[in-house]
């Protein structure tokens, strides 16, 4: 009797014993390792997914697009999930435009999920949100509207990943890059990922949206009147720069290398030259700041040909001057004939302390700052490396230090600033998703370099040396006076002049009176003529006479003066000095008046334009523009011909 009795305490114990281990295991796994096994259970049945965000557009000033980043999307079908597949079947190939052939072989063939690349746009899947069996994955894709306008200086984007990796969209990623969002997917034992009731565990936020200086129009016209010089003169290559010398605003930009294969680089930003005769003005401010030239003071020009002492041991160095002038020539009169002879000869009169200080203070050697990587600081030894005698007069003729187009356009501003450097930008304003501005750029100054009369009295230079007798008259216009200077330097190649080759540029001052515009043209080894009052010179005459024809670039015709046929003699007292620092001028676009009610203006038509035709129409209407879509206009919010208050946001919807 016992034995059965311990036979079944034992089979008790030992269930006992599985019981306890079955206890033990669930304690272990739902208590002890709970959290691990339930964070594999999800990760087993739910996938976390990126939801990418739409990168921040970048607009001209006039709100034409320079770079916008449109939404698309690719089609998965679940044909087991189709209420009506014959139904879905039509939709899809209705919406899509695809093929039906191809399409009933992939529903004939039994597959359980159909993947339809696309990509296609937002109007072509909206009939297909929302029904069972049709899945959208949305993704994003860069485009360029105005196609190569100003690319060297917008950029581009990384292969690998949409990321700014040149250029602007470079500088300004941080602005332009939004923050992207998360979704929960649930999986099936097959892999395949369906949505969650609760998938969305983010939502994406754009990023925000930058309008630039830089206006399209007057891009357009830098472009091409660049492109046909370098056609017409056989040349290697070039830049042009414009600049509003009171805001700091950068106009325009154009870059051209022929040699170079692919998109141009912007070397306006990154190419450092020797500006040769241009930079003649710097001296004479080094010059008259000091006061070691009176406006009488001459020296003798030696008919264009002096051997100049350049050591105590006799040795010498030959300049020459291309425009050779008998007798004597004052500093105005050198400047005006651009020679060589008389700059050196004036330029000893300065320390190359005093020399170097002056080309800093107007920026030469450090960057403008504005916001384009990789800027060059261009080349300025220091003082202590220079050769007195010989440094001395190089600088003053242009030769021994390396500016770029850009820097050289800012120096000139100053000049037409009455003495004060601006600061640059390309940055006009930051906007948010929701079109809220969140930055709008206030002229700044960097420093005063010179006062304001002899600012006048520099001007009154430029103004002889595109008058009568001076070497840039083929940049004059016939109907408004400018101002300028040629410049011609022997190439300076890979830490080598190359004798034969030569840079012809022009920097001008427009209108004369109270300039609107600083224009720097460079041409790189043009064949034939190469001075840049051949050159450089009429190229620049011809951008400005189109600039003036159309009547969208920013020019304030009301401010233009007659052609000032003043010689340099009867030249007009200086003005008034103005405040220390640069005055402010905010200005939001379209304009409102701080004491002016809203006003009411209905919406024009712009159905069926293009998108910058119609972004135009309605800046000049007063509204601003929020766009949605490329290609040609399909509707407007508010509608055509409702009312609208002046300034406000009309939303464009285009395909």
């Amino acid at each position: 009797m016992a034995k059965p009795t311990a036979r079944i305490a034992a089979i008790q114990f030992g269930f006992a014993l599985g019981v306890l281990a079955v206890l033990a295991r669930a304690a272990q796994l739902q208590i002890v390792q709970g959290e691990r096994w339930a964070a594999e259970a999800e990760r087993t049945r739910t996938e976390r997914v990126e939801l990418p965000a739409r990168r921040g557009a970048l607009y001209d000033r006039n709100g034409v697009p320079l770079a916008v980043t449109q939404e698309f999307y690719r089609v998965g079908v679940a044909p087991n999930e189709l209420d009506e597949p014959a139904a879905g079947f039509r939709l899809l190939v209705r919406s899509l435009g695809i093929s039906g052939r191809a399409l009933d072989r992939e529903f004939r063939a039994g597959k359980r999920w159909i993947y339809l690349h696309g990509p296609f746009n937002a109007t072509q899947v909206q009939p297909l949100r929302g029904v069972a069996g049709i899945h959208l994955t949305g993704d994003f894709k860069r485009s360029y509207p105005s196609h190569d306008l100003a690319r060297p200086i917008i950029g581009g984007l990384a292969a690998e990943r949409p990321a700014g990796a040149a250029g602007l969209e470079l500088s300004l990623d941080s602005i332009l890059t939004g923050q992207p969002g998360e979704a929960v997917l649930l999986k099936d034992r097959a892999g395949r990922r369906y949505e969650s009731p609760a998938r969305l565990g983010r939502d994406p936020v754009a990023g925000n949206d930058v309008v630039l200086t830089l206006d399209a129009e007057l891009q357009e016209i830098a472009e091409r009147g660049l492109d046909d010089a370098l056609r017409e003169m056989r040349a290697e290559g070039g830049d042009v720069v414009f600049l509003d010398p009171r805001s700091g605003e950068l106009l325009a930009l154009a870059s051209r290398q022929l040699s170079g294969r692919g998109m141009p680089r912007a070397s306006a930003f990154t190419d450092p030259f020797e500006p040769g005769s241009t930079a003649k003005l710097f001296t004479a401010a080094a010059l008259l700041m000091r006061r070691r030239v009176a406006p009488g003071d001459e020296v003798f020009a030696e008919g264009g040909i002096w051997q100049m002492p350049v050591t105590r041991s006799g040795r010498t160095r030959t300049i020459t001057d291309s425009h050779k002038s008998p007798g004597n020539l004052t500093l105005a009169q050198a400047i005006e004939v651009s020679s060589n002879v008389a700059m050196a000869k004036f330029a000893s009169l300065l320390s190359p302390e005093e020399q170097y200080g002056t080309l800093r203070d107007f920026g030469f050697g450090t960057p403008t700052g504005a916001e384009f990587p990789s800027e060059s600081r261009g080349r300025l030894a220091r003082p202590d490396r220079w050769q007195p005698m010989y440094t001395r007069a190089s600088m003053a003729m242009g030769y021994e230090f390396g500016v770029t187009p850009v820097q050289l356009a800012a120096a000139y501003a100053a000049i037409a600033n009455d003495g004060i450097l601006p600061a640059l930008t390309l940055v006009r304003e930051v906007r948010a998703p929701n079109g809220a501005t969140l930055y709008r750029h206030q002229p700044l100054a960097v420093r005063r370099v010179v006062t304001p009369e002899i600012a006048s009295r520099l001007r009154n230079f430029l103004r002889g040396a595109v008058g009568e007798g001076g070497t840039g008259t083929m940049g004059q216009l016939a109907s408004y006076s400018l101002l300028g200077k040629t410049g011609t330097a022997v190439r300076f190649v890979d830490g080598r002049y190359v004798p034969g080759q030569y840079t012809s540029s022009f920097a001008a001052l427009f209108p004369a009176d109270r300039p609107q515009l600083v224009v720097i043209v460079k041409i790189d080894n043009p064949r034939g003529q190469y001075y840049g009052g051949h050159t450089a010179a009429p190229v620049t005459r011809s951008m400005i006479e189109q600039a003036l024809a159309s009547r969208r670039v920013a020019i304030d015709r009301g401010r233009l003066a007659a052609r000032d046929v003043a010689t340099v003699a009867e030249a007009r007292p200086p003005a008034a000095a103005p405040p220390a620092a640069m005055p402010l001028m905010v200005v939001s676009w379209p304009y409102k008046s701080n004491d002016s009610k809203p006003r009411v203006l209905p919406v024009p038509d712009v159905t069926g334009r293009s998108v910058r035709e119609a972004a135009l129409a309605l800046h000049r209407r007063g509204f601003q523009v929020s766009l949605h879509g490329l290609g040609r206009v399909v509707r407007t919010s508010p509608a055509a011909k409702q009312q609208a208050a002046a300034g406000s946001s009309v939303g464009v919807w285009a395909e």
